[in-house]
């Protein structure tokens, strides 16, 4: 019975209660906010409803004002009126005058919610359907909106937004303001303006009763987002409440909903032909009336359920832990560096095989651990062959034959030169046994060597040295360049006909330098060139053997991504491409 109470097969059933009641708790929240948005996906149709017969309205409304731009705009009245330069005579002036102002006086009786209807031609004449209406002496109506936009439109209506009209003398109305320019019958002059004011209150009266909820309403911008109507204008204007005109500007027609905690709005927007913006605005802590008591009772289900919970995985925790706490002690000791352990296997198949993979994975950590101490004698071992291979005695030789040569023949100035070369070139090898060195020292020591190998071999040698300036701080492993430039010299420009160059560059990238060093020698075919930087069977033959070991020495320090690479045709030169991660910048004290 107790065995198979510590089954992992008992432990699944009861984690399967666990499950179940976590399962309850997670449909209790669901369903609330299933019901919540449920609620809000009606409201939000309801909206979207009432929005979209208040576009319809105003369009009706706005077409209606538009009839009559078209009127106005093809009466032969105003055509006459506006376009004639001169008049008979004074009364045929005065009777056009009297039928234009006659035919917008009839628009006004026909629509009691219009302030005005106006004409104002480019030739000074203006002319209106209230006859008692004069233009104000301080106001140059070429410098309001209404006028401006109707020019820039080019015939088309305006529409603006709300605003107080200044033009007449002693009236300042709240209005929405049609705008029009007004053309000769062909279309080839512009004669002026046609203007109808609309109250604001009577859009006011339109919208004022509608409701969204307690709070909720409707308001209006144009396409520049400025307000058109708003209930709280005031409010808008002092700026003591906000609205996401931004967010409405963004959408064509849709819903959102603000970010506000309990005061956040749902915003339903309906684009209009006539660049006008109708916008809903409901409160979403109102779309769900009795939210708080259900929300109260899917609380206190989900704290039954987390009560439940908390005791099965008290006891489930009791059941599975102990197994995994005892080999957690067994990863304690190999936290402490002993790796001479052996976990014993428990009986239950699943921590069973988690205690072979750890001893598994120790026996791995023994052996890498092994294989890096291997890897490290490596790298010691290929660096004390790179060195040795650096400045072999042959070199040496000739160079103090060269030296001895000069001396005889009295040349102290390159006997000075040389030997100077030589000792820098020798100190620069030492480098002070540091492993990593700038690539300003690594070039340091390259130019002596290749001074050196100059004045041996006069004109038959060239080089150039062009590294950048942005890379000679950083570093690299010492002695890397002369075995190639060794190889470079020896067995390509010494092997060719006439002088040779070797022009040594950087390039680099965002994360990695590249060191090229070119020459102009004799070249490898593809054979040699791609066993160049294999390794050897034979460690002490000469050839080969430097560049091979700087390219180990690269990988070993940095990477197998970095080291040699080679290119190189037979009678056309060699190129080797150098490649070294961005290392650290050393500092002052460091170089």
């Amino acid at each position: 019975m107790f065995s198979r109470l510590r089954s992992l097969q008992t432990n699944m059933v009861l984690a399967s209660v666990f499950l179940i009641l976590m399962t309850i708790l997670i449909m209790s929240f669901t369903s609330y906010y299933l019901t919540k948005d449920a609620v809000q996906s009606q409201a939000q149709s309801y909206t979207t409803e009432l929005v979209k017969q208040v576009n319809n309205n105003i369009k009706s409304y706005v077409n209606g004002m538009k009839y009559m731009s078209d009127l106005v705009a093809a009466n032969h009245s105003v055509q006459d009126y506006l376009s004639a330069t001169s008049f008979k005579s004074l009364q045929d002036e005065k009777d056009h005058k009297e039928a234009i102002s006659d035919l917008l006086e009839s628009m006004l009786f026909s629509r009691t919610d219009i302030a005005s209807a106006n004409v104002f031609g480019y030739g000074g004449q203006f002319v209106s359907g209230r006859k008692e209406l004069e233009l104000n002496p301080f106001i140059d109506r070429s410098t309001l909106s209404w006028y401006k936009n109707a020019q820039e439109a080019g015939g088309k209506n305006v529409i603006s937004p709300s605003h107080v009209q200044p033009v007449f003398k002693d009236r300042y109305p709240w209005v929405v303001s049609l705008s029009r320019e007004l053309f000769s019958r062909d279309g080839t002059r512009k004669l002026g303006v046609f203007l109808v004011d609309l109250n604001f209150s009577v859009m006011n009266d339109m919208f004022k009763d509608i409701r969204l909820g307690q709070r909720g309403y409707l308001f209006i911008i144009d396409s520049g987002g400025k307000i058109v109507y708003h209930p709280q204008q005031q409010l808008i204007y002092s700026h003591l409440k906000s609205e996401m005109i931004d967010k409405v500007l963004e959408i064509e027609s849709g819903t959102f909903v603000s970010d506000e905690g309990s005061d956040s709005r749902m915003y339903t927007v309906q684009d209009s032909d006539f660049g006008w913006k109708i916008v809903g605005v409901s409160y979403v802590s109102e779309l769900v009336g009795n939210q708080n008591e259900v929300r109260l009772s899917y609380v206190v289900l989900g704290l039954i359920c987390i009560v439940i919970a908390i005791v099965i995985s008290f006891f489930l925790s009791q059941r599975v832990s102990q197994p995994i706490k005892r080999l957690q002690d067994y990863m304690k000791e190999v936290e402490k560096g002993n790796f001479d352990i052996h976990v014993p296997v428990p009986k239950a198949i699943e921590i069973g095989r988690l205690a072979r993979a750890f001893n598994i994975m120790v026996g791995k950590i023994k052996e890498l651990m092994s294989q890096v101490v291997h890897d490290q004698e490596q790298k010691r071992k290929s660096e004390i062959n790179a060195l040795q291979a650096q400045i072999n005695p042959h070199f040496l030789y000739n160079t103090l034959d060269s030296i001895v040569w000069m001396a005889e023949s009295n040349k102290s100035k390159d006997v000075v030169l040389m030997t100077s070369a030589l000792a820098k070139l020798f100190r620069s090898s030492i480098s002070k046994g540091e492993e990593l060195v700038s690539i300003r020292t690594e070039i340091e020591h390259i130019t002596n060597y290749l001074m050196i190998q100059k004045m041996r071999y006069k004109n038959k040698l060239d080089y150039r040295i062009e590294i950048d300036d942005s890379v000679r701080d950083y570093r690299t492993i010492k002695v890397i360049l002369q075995p190639i430039v060794e190889n470079a010299i020896y067995h390509g420009i010494k092997m060719k006909h006439g002088p040779g160059l070797i022009r040594i560059t950087s390039e680099e990238t965002e994360s990695d330098i590249y060191i090229v060093i070119e020459d102009d020698g004799k070249g490898m075919d593809e054979e040699k060139l791609s066993t160049l930087l294999l390794p050897s069977p034979n460690p002490k033959e000469g050839r080969g053997v430097g560049v091979r070991n700087v390219h180990e020495r690269l990988q070993l320090y940095f990477g197998t991504q970095y080291g040699l690479t080679y290119k190189s045709a037979l009678g056309e030169g060699t190129t080797v491409y150098i490649r070294i991660p961005k290392s650290h910048r050393p500092t002052e004290d460091e170089k």
